[in-house]
């Protein structure tokens, strides 16, 4: 065979620009949501940093405050009700001032220590004797002061040292309560600098974790961009199945609901369109088909009923008397009977698509179906005239048109096939993708078609071999039918020749757009 018949490609590669540019929008979503996410967590990082090393120290130091005015309205409490001797208040004093590193010293009116918490008390009575007897406190170290007592750094700056309280309480004692201050800014450095090492960890985790997240959010996402890209298109083969997220499966649920509202409406308006460009044109060709159609008639009728005619008044005048020739007249005349009941079935069937007196309503579906289909049910005649059939495509192709009159096409098709195959006896069936169509060809191997009636084979009762057409009882209005029917639907056919055979095909659009 000159020319090999290829199977259509059902997936047609996507643009090398087009699949650049979904990549990179994939690419940049997950980027931007990592970069985004990873800075909260570098700003994080960072304030925890600077809130250590500028208010680290105060807080403590303000906390170490509360504890001693803690310890000091329990004690003025004791005193104003004169328990300060007693089990339970000490035990609860001893308990506090173990849980906030406190040391205190009061001492009663006589000069006498009332109560300690501390073995030696000497440092504390010699630092409150000083302070009852006037000695001066460094402004810059006095923290705070009321009429009952005054609160004071001393022993150096909040890096180390101690902080003081001293005063009177409600019944006259004199009281002192320090707590040690730790060295803080040292403490501080440790901190942030082991912040730090965890902080980078955290980040370099962090950013993983992100990474995949942001992976599990932005593919419905580009999901729903894809399909939406799509259906821009006007395809809407694809359909929206990702996502766990509700927002997202209910965005997509009516994209879903979209798509095919969409897709039922370009089959209405491309039924619409088609239906008004054949009303169009068909305006114009009525009168003139009309009387082509009478005239073509008449001589395709003549010869059957003169046939008809001549043996019936054999019959009649009793020509042969026999039994023998009785019978082959009544052949003769069943068979021409025959032969214009069909020729005016598809007469009818041509005058009804010519003068456009049906909708032709376009809807889309799988030729690949409805050619197995056919063959499945014509596979008596191949087997009986001896032919090998050839068709090996599996995949669904789908196309738009009228799917019962494209099986009248495709009949027609196949029988001009078996009745013209020769030679190695072979029909070979494709199809074949081109830019936004699908064409279907029925080949078969034989004489070809000479190039002078390449043409006319389309015109109506045009026969190339008269004596061989009324043979098989073809009447040369079957490619007409063809004609009509593809032209109803705006849609090319041809035919085409090699050294070894004839090719008839036919196109359809696979494209969404009206």
């Amino acid at each position: 065979m000159k020319a090999e018949q290829t199977n259509t490609q059902l997936v047609k590669a996507q643009p090398p620009k087009r699949e650049r540019r979904r990549r990179r929008r994939q690419r940049s979503i997950r980027t931007r949501m990592t970069v985004i996410f990873s800075a909260v967590l570098i700003v994080a990082l960072a304030s925890c940093w600077l809130a250590n090393i500028f208010f680290l120290e105060n807080y403590y130091v303000r906390n170490k405050l509360e504890a001693l005015v803690e310890a000091y309205e329990t004690l003025d409490q004791a005193s104003r009700e004169q328990e300060m001797g007693e089990e339970s208040f000490l035990s609860e004093l001893k308990v506090r001032c173990e849980a906030d590193n406190i040391s205190l010293f009061v001492m009663g009116s006589d000069g006498r220590m009332k109560l300690t918490t501390v073995r030696d008390s000497e440092e504390l009575r010699k630092e409150l004797y000083e302070y009852v007897l006037g000695a001066q406190l460094d402004e810059r170290s006095i923290l705070g002061q009321t009429d009952a007592y005054v609160m004071s750094l001393s022993g150096g700056s909040p890096t180390g040292g101690y902080l003081t309280m001293m005063g009177v309480l409600d019944q006259g004692e004199l009281f002192i309560i320090r707590t040690a201050v730790e060295p803080l800014r040292e403490s501080v450095m440790l901190a942030n600098r082991f912040l730090i090492y965890v902080g980078c960890v955290v980040l370099l985790v962090g950013a993983f974790i992100i990474h995949l997240v942001s992976r599990r959010i932005s593919e419905p996402i580009l999901e729903l961009a894809r399909l939406s890209e799509r259906m821009s298109n006007l395809d809407f083969n694809v359909k929206f199945s990702g996502g766990k997220d509700e927002e997202i499966v209910f965005l997509g649920s009516h994209m879903n609901r979209l798509s095919e509202t969409l897709e039922r409406t370009i089959s209405e308006l491309k039924t619409a369109n088609n239906e008004l460009q054949r009303d169009i044109e068909q305006k114009e060709k009525r009168d003139e088909m009309r009387k082509e159609f009478l005239s073509n008639v008449s001589h395709e009728l003549k010869t059957p009923i003169a046939l008809i005619q001549g043996y019936a008044e054999g019959l009649q005048e009793c020509i042969n008397d026999d039994a023998e020739s009785r019978e082959f007249y009544c052949e003769v005349i069943m068979d021409e009977a025959s032969k214009m009941n069909n020729l005016v079935k598809n007469l009818l069937t041509l005058n009804e698509l010519e003068f456009g007196s049906e909708v032709v309503t376009m809807e889309r579906f799988d030729l690949t179906s409805m050619i197995r289909n056919m063959l499945r049910a014509r596979q008596v005649l191949f087997d009986q005239k001896g032919v090998r059939l050839v068709f090996d495509v599996n995949e669904p192709v789908y196309a738009w048109g009228n799917e019962f009159k494209l099986e009248q096409v495709l009949n027609n098709y196949i029988s001009n096939a078996l009745n013209h195959v020769e030679g190695e006896r072979i029909i070979k069936i494709t199809l074949q993708k081109t830019d936004g169509h699908v064409r279907t060809g029925v080949f078969n191997t034989g004489s070809p078609i000479p190039e002078a009636d390449v043409g006319r084979i389309w015109d109506k009762f045009y026969k190339v071999d008269k004596a061989r057409t009324r043979e098989y009882g073809g009447s040369g209005v079957g490619l007409s039918i063809v004609k009509a029917i593809m032209e109803s639907m705006h849609q090319r056919y041809g035919v085409v020749n090699y050294d070894n055979g004839v090719e008839f095909w036919f196109e359809l659009d696979d494209r969404n757009e009206t």
